[in-house]
């Protein structure tokens, strides 16, 4: 009987490119419990090599879990350009300022009797609003200190599974598998958000002395070439540090670039996608306020708000490899 040779060393290849894996993931998730986590890491939907320290120890940014707020009528010193996470966008809405969330990254609120998670990652510009309602139990959320693909990973403090913010599902603990459901919000002006809703709360800082708020400490940063701490593959016919519009669809998303949503409203499927400018950049100047313009997007389908995020297309790409940006 013919035997092929050439496979054995192959085969000799990928056993010890598993072995290696399996020796680097057990480093890794023993320097993880050394750090006081108590993380089931033996359950993942990811490959753990992809978790990097983004720097901070756990709850080194602090979530904010007992938010203040004031009347937007009342509010001095923020600039009327500056951006705003909307939240809910009809009714009693409230005004989540990225001055405030890019120190914090996470708020845990309760809103109409809804505990939701509002949250924002720096590196991916994305800011996205979950409902922390899950099997009946209210999660509580926190910064891990860990990213993957440049993207904040969020811990619940009930079971300290590990949650992508990007996406809303845990990737790392007892919990993997599970999602978040995504609410529907919007970013906006202040001063837009201020003459829609002139009795609106606002979140204020519980110490506007423990982080220098208004200021940008991630300068220049939508205007790089590369994005910060990033691992993965850089899409190839689009800026990685380009904006654009992610769209929940429930299924495929659809991805436009900012740029081609500035030209006109974009269409599909019974969704419209609209910009509006007069907002700044919370990424650009060491003052957000002085930020360059980069405006913001309505997303709607038969009249009603869409879940939806405005990110970078290395992001894009990175979650949605297979999905095209539209431009």
């Amino acid at each position: 009987m013919e035997r092929n040779h050439q496979i054995y060393p192959v085969m000799a290849l990928a056993c010890l490119i598993y072995l290696a894996s399996a020796a680097f993931a057990q480093a890794q998730t023993s320097a993880w419990s050394g750090e006081g986590w108590e993380t089931d890491f033996s359950q993942s939907s990811i490959d753990l090599s992809e978790i990097i320290s983004g720097g901070p120890p756990r709850d080194g940014i602090p979530s904010i879990d007992n938010p203040r707020f004031e009347s937007a009528d009342a509010i001095t010193d923020i600039d009327g350009r500056e951006p705003v996470i909307q939240f809910p966008i009809e009714g009693d809405s409230r005004a989540y300022p990225l001055r405030v969330l890019i120190w914090h990254e996470i708020v845990n609120d309760v809103v109409d009797s809804v505990p939701v998670a509002v949250t924002y990652c720096p590196l991916c510009n994305a800011a996205i609003v979950f409902d922390r309602r899950l099997d009946g139990q209210t999660l509580e959320f926190g910064t891990t200190g860990k990213l993957r693909h440049s993207d904040l990973i969020m811990y619940d403090r009930t079971t300290q599974s590990w949650w992508q913010q990007f996406s809303g599902d845990a990737v790392v603990g007892a919990l993997t598998g599970r999602d978040l459901k995504k609410m529907p919000s919007r970013i906006v002006s202040f001063e837009k958000f201020r003459q829609d809703n002139p009795s609106g709360q606002v979140l204020v800082p519980n110490d506007p002395n423990f982080r220098r708020y208004g200021d940008n400490p991630y300068q220049n940063y939508d205007t790089a070439e590369r994005p910060f701490l990033f691992q993965g593959e850089l899409p190839d016919d689009i800026a990685a540090m380009a904006h654009v519009v992610v769209v929940d669809t429930g299924a495929e998303p659809i991805i436009v670039s900012l740029e081609r949503v500035r030209k006109s409203a974009y269409e599909r499927n019974g969704y419209t996608v609209s910009y509006q400018d007069g907002v700044a950049s919370a990424l650009d100047a060491h003052s957000i306020e002085q930020g360059r313009d980069i405006g913001t997007v309505v997303v709607t389908k038969d009249g009603a708000d869409i879940v939806h995020d405005l990110t970078f297309a290395f992001v894009a790409h990175v979650f949605y490899p297979d999905v095209p940006i539209i431009q």
